[in-house]
């Protein structure tokens, strides 16, 4: 199962509550404003290091590009459209919004 998540950790819990019920293994995207919990040095930091311990963290390169996220929590793998189409051609998509 493939977990998306489109809102900024900052603002909403959705990445909170997708980390609760993902299983382990199962990846997760950070798409739009998701990518914000990418961004090292912030308080989330911590949340997203423990996430990306059980399962695959990737973020959309597009949108951290569009917020102007130079550098991102080492163990977030960064993807383009191409390998956003393969992640979801692989497995059923959940979206967190």
């Amino acid at each position: 199962m493939l977990h998306t998540v489109s809102k900024s950790p900052f603002s909403h819990s959705a990445l909170d509550e997708c980390a609760k019920f993902a299983t382990k293994g199962s990846p997760i995207l950070l798409i739009e404003d998701g990518v914000l919990a990418a961004k090292p040095g912030t308080k989330y930091e911590e949340k997203l290091k423990a996430v990306i311990e059980k399962n695959s963290v990737y973020a959309l390169l597009p949108d951290i590009k569009a917020r102007g996220i130079g550098k991102l929590i080492d163990g977030v793998k960064p993807i383009g459209y191409d390998g956003f189409v393969e992640l979801v051609e692989q497995h059923k998509v959940v979206s967190w919004v």
